[in-house]
């Protein structure tokens, strides 16, 4: 029994592999993107000027402060600390008040800050990602309340202020402030790039309702924008002069309201003055120095996930 083969092609063209493609496009995008740059000499010089000129008005508060006022008049002025930086700062902390004065900053920065955060990412999500009829028209007029000067509604906020029984008190400070338009816009902007809708929909899908979306799924996508916010409106509220000012005495004060104090008289201590202004700018440095590592990682955190 014999087995009849099949015929063979003889003819048949041999396939050979097609040269690879250039890198280019988003595939080149992506080799670049792994290398790590390194800064050259001229950058660390530019670098090394900006922190030196950003750390001298700083280094020269605690000179002046450590001095006393007829040196610190001489021409030229002391560059290097002197031996009364303590004794000025005592007396600045007695004559100003400066205990009671850290203790109401703190209270009205903490709950303005708080309340600034809170708001404004309610408001930003509800911006971002709801929607409802006169969306657009309310956001235009809460950007709308930027362009107009805080010193239009001086007189009327302070006899609103009078009519609710809160002059020379705290509320008067907090209330009025405790959100900003701002903070709505800013963290609406964030919310409209970070937080994808397909995340807002499956939380519809699964019967969660606005607010356990905004517990569960918001907050910790804006936990980084949360912190940078919380971090400008504290600085923000606490250097705050103008309305505390008007609103607060010298029994009740802030701390920029209580510095008023160290420059009264017919001669200004220059020493004092500035020893004073150490001690208000001490507690924001070491909020910053604390934090401040937490709150770079979140801002880069988040603009790796968005």
């Amino acid at each position: 029994m014999t087995v009849n083969s099949l015929p063979v092609r003889t003819d048949t063209p041999v396939r050979t592999p097609a040269p690879k493609a250039p890198r280019t496009g988003r595939r080149l995008l992506r080799i670049r993107a792994g290398r790590q740059h390194h800064a050259g000499p001229l950058a660390y010089v530019l670098l090394a000027v900006m922190a030196i000129v950003s750390v001298f008005p700083l280094y020269w508060t605690m000179v002046a402060a450590s001095t006393d006022n007829s040196r610190v008049s001489q021409t030229p002025p002391p560059f290097l600390p002197g031996p009364n930086l303590f004794s000025n700062l005592a007396r600045a902390w007695d004559e100003a008040a400066m205990g009671k004065a850290m203790i109401n900053s703190l209270i009205v920065a903490g709950v303005i800050a708080l309340s600034t955060v809170l708001f404004a990412t309610l408001a930003g999500f509800a911006f971002a990602k709801l929607r409802f009829k006169g969306r657009n028209i309310l956001l235009t007029l809460v950007i709308g309340t930027m362009m107009v000067p805080p010193q239009l509604g001086v007189v009327p906020l302070f006899m609103m202020m009078s009519e609710l029984g809160w002059s020379q008190q705290l509320p008067a400070v907090i209330f009025p402030t405790l959100v900003s338009a701002v903070g709505v816009f800013f963290m609406r902007q964030y919310l409209s790039e970070a937080l994808p809708d397909e995340l807002v929909e499956a939380g519809r899908v699964d019967g969660a309702h606005s607010l356990r979306i905004f517990w569960s799924i918001v907050l910790p996508v804006a936990r980084p924008a949360m912190a940078v916010l919380f971090m400008i409106t504290f600085v923000h509220a606490w250097n705050d002069f103008f309305w505390p000012f008007v609103v607060l005495d010298m029994t009740n004060p802030t701390v920029p309201v209580a510095l008023t104090q160290l420059s009264a008289g017919y001669v200004r201590d220059q020493s004092l003055i500035m020893a004073g202004a150490l001690l208000g700018t001490l507690p924001l440095l070491a909020m910053f120095i604390v934090f401040g590592r937490q709150i770079v990682s979140g801002i880069m955190a988040g603009a790796v996930k968005g």
